[in-house]
């Protein structure tokens, strides 16, 4: 497991960029890098489950670990989702399980500086050091429209 980090600094105020991170319509816009008609169904609230999903119903499902409104949102991921259905651990999800997704955001020179730390199987790595930059280039264009 190595542990990644994207930053990006966008010229817009934290709860601007908090807003286009979780709002649901912009989320659906800048994680559409990863896959086209991704969605996030959750409460939005610290300890409640989030399920992270693609235009099939199919992904993964996670907790949110932390909540710190315009501050910090991080997720514990689980398992699997198929057809909308949390899938039981099997040999694969145990490899990952227990791996984290933190956003951070902090003011920098009158704007927000945005991290990203992930714990990442090498599997993922060369695809995430790919799209992550290009997800976080398409939120700060939502940001600082």
């Amino acid at each position: 497991m190595k542990k990644v980090k994207f930053t990006v600094a966008i010229d817009a105020p934290r709860e601007k960029v908090w807003n286009v991170l979780w709002n649901d319509d912009t989320y659906k816009k800048w994680t559409s890098v990863f896959s086209e008609g991704s969605k996030a169904v959750s409460d939005w609230k610290e300890g409640s489950k989030i399920h992270f999903l693609d235009a099939n119903n199919n992904g993964m499902y996670s907790m949110i670990s932390k909540y710190v409104d315009n501050e910090t949102m991080n997720f514990t991921h689980i398992g699997n989702i198929k057809n909308g259905e949390e899938q039981p651990q099997d040999e694969t999800t145990q490899s990952w399980s227990g791996c984290t997704e933190n956003y951070l955001l902090t003011d920098a020179s009158g704007g927000t500086l945005l991290s990203v730390e992930m714990d990442m199987t090498e599997e993922f790595i060369n695809y995430f050091n790919e799209k992550f930059p290009l997800a976080l280039d398409f939120v700060k264009k939502l940001a600082e429209a």
